[in-house]
């Protein structure tokens, strides 16, 4: 149930101290003998918060020689990109990899003015280095993506431009934590002055490159001659430049409904939890763009580091992410078939999506409607693990034409199958949607009930529930033979698994699935608790059955 505060504003209540937190970040020192305080790299790069002594400068000084040990050992000798959000804790992170960067002799590059750069254009930025020189870049963002104004957040994104995988982060993460036993003695930094006149640091331009190449992988033109109304808001994060960018450079007039920098995000509406977080698929986040669906023909918003998008839509408000991830498939694959003239090289003809055996990336708690849209185009699922690091290969190698999350992070390829982004970009994402409105002329809301009128209709949702470190690890190490039953909300069990079909990698968890349903469960890597996923094509009532029984399986397994 959601907090009764939910999508009302923040009040004085919420709003951080920016002066307590920065200051916390340099003055406490983590306790490594604490697991809450060490180095740990999730799906999305180590998180924390600087008053709860897991994201201090301690943490940020050995994860980044961490980082400039890793690359010197794997040969990686170009220039080391680095981005920051709007976050606080985002700025002081960045002075000191810069300054571990520096005195490491790593050639980083960094925006100018002390800009923010959303993850997206440091993943285009890098791809676009790696294509045309023989030494190699990778990419450090700084960013806790949509969390509370008080975390922080660090990841490292290898030459190939997506996050990193555990084979990676494994070593970057036992490393860091070495290094903080330590007391930091293996650690070089130059002051911040140095390191920023040294010839170790330059200014880049993330803005320019990435919009001027925006046609190469939206419609723009088609957007700009359907004359819509759009409405953007960047929810105080680091899309607000591109938006203007895109306005200034690519002649379009996106209507910026909120052009806010504060990182006390106190502009927000509270999340589901009544706390403050930029997570732009949350009604209660967005009730502020909700309430001006209206307004628009499309609508949309992005977190602090736009890797994540929200669409709304006079017809639907604002869409669940399952939702909108199967209209964006469908709509790319039935768009992106014929050749066309390319507009931007009107000398050659393009290659648009011409490749037959493009995939779709989708994770293993992504709605089956996906699938279901998947079959009826004759393409194959490829199905993995929570995690965008799970598509990074198959986008940067053109075999994945699509990879998105559940969570409303998704990238797809440019209309020559080439890569554009191997990690999660909210802008192009949000662009699309107009793209899609513009050439179809229809509600990408009105699109998806299409879809249900056609497959079926989708009852879909997550619950948490509390689990014992005992029970979180005994989850994470389950097989499928450890079940005993043989059906699920009375279906028969068709296929059990705890390794993704996709890439074989394990789930961390199970996923049992009927032919008209199925539920995922796997265990949280930041709380005591564990979560299921679900889904039923049947009705809401199927899918309750469906949890309840999950659970019961679970602690059938707990008690075995």
């Amino acid at each position: 149930m959601a907090h009764p505060d939910a999508g009302t504003p923040a009040t004085d209540a919420q709003r951080i101290s920016i002066t307590d937190l920065i200051a916390r970040y340099y003055e406490l020192k983590p306790d490594v003998s604490e697991a809450t305080q060490k180095v740990v790299f999730g799906t999305s790069g180590h998180r924390g918060n600087s008053l709860k002594r897991s994201f201090n400068e301690d943490h940020i000084l050995a994860i980044t020689q961490a980082v400039c040990e890793y690359r010197k050992g794997a040969g990686i000798t170009g220039p080391l990109f680095i981005g920051r959000d709007t976050h606080a804790l985002s700025d002081p992170a960045q002075m000191t990899a810069i300054r571990v960067c520096a005195a490491n002799e790593v050639h980083v590059r960094i925006a100018a003015d002390n800009e923010v750069t959303p993850t997206p254009l440091l993943s285009f930025a890098v791809l676009e280095y790696n294509k045309s020189n023989k030494d190699k870049a990778d990419g450090i963002v700084i960013t806790p993506s949509h969390n509370p104004p008080s975390d922080g957040g660090f990841k490292y994104n290898t030459p190939n431009g997506g996050p990193a995988d555990t084979d990676v982060t494994s070593v970057i993460e036992k490393r860091a934590n070495e290094i903080l036993a330590h007391r930091l003695e293996e650690v070089h930094a130059l002051s911040l002055e140095t390191a920023l006149t040294s010839d170790f640091v330059t200014h880049y331009d993330f803005l320019t490159p990435y919009v001027e190449a925006l046609p190469q992988i939206v419609d723009i033109e088609a957007i700009k001659a359907a004359k819509l109304r759009i409405g953007v808001d960047p929810m105080g994060g680091t899309a607000l430049p591109v938006y203007k960018k895109i306005n200034e450079l690519l002649g379009m007039d996106l209507l910026i409904v909120n052009d806010k920098i504060d990182p006390t995000f106190s502009f927000m509406t509270l999340d589901h939890d009544g706390k403050i977080r930029m997570d732009c698929s949350s009604p209660y986040a967005m009730a502020s763009m909700i309430r001006l669906r209206d307004k628009y023909d499309i609508a949309f918003g992005n977190d602090a580091d736009a890797d994540r998008h929200g669409i709304v839509t006079p017809h639907a408000g604002l869409m669940n992410p399952n939702h909108y991830l199967s209209v964006a498939i469908w709509y790319l694959f039935t768009h992106r078939k014929k050749p066309k003239k390319c507009w931007w090289n009107p000398f050659s003809r393009c290659k648009v999506w011409q490749k037959t055996d493009l995939k779709i990336g989708k994770t293993a708690v992504s709605s089956s409607m996906i699938d279901r849209i998947a079959n009826s185009l004759g393409k194959e699922v490829f199905e993995v693990p929570v995690g965008f690091k799970w598509f990074v290969e198959g986008l940067y190698n053109g075999e994945l034409a699509f990879g998105g999350e559940e969570s409303a992070g998704a990238s797809f390829l440019r209309m020559d199958s080439t890569p554009w982004s191997t990690d999660k970009d909210g802008i192009i994402m949000n662009l699309l949607a107009a793209e899609i409105r513009a050439v179809t002329e229809k509600d990408p809301g009105a699109i998806y009930e299409e879809f249900e009128e056609k497959y079926g209709k989708s009852y879909y949702a997550r619950i948490d529930a509390a689990a014992t470190p005992e029970q979180k690890a005994k989850l994470k190490s389950i097989k499928p033979e450890d079940i005993a039953a043989d059906t699920l909300a009375g279906e028969k069990i068709t296929h059990r698994f705890s390794h993704a079909p996709g890439n074989k990698a394990p789930l961390g968890g199970l996923k049992l699935v009927t032919e008209n349903g199925w539920a995922a469960m796997r265990p949280s890597g930041t709380e005591d608790i564990y979560k299921i996923y679900a889904e039923s094509f049947i009705s809401e009532t199927h899918l309750g059955r469906i949890q309840d029984e999950a659970q019961q399986i679970l602690s059938d397994y707990f008690a075995s």
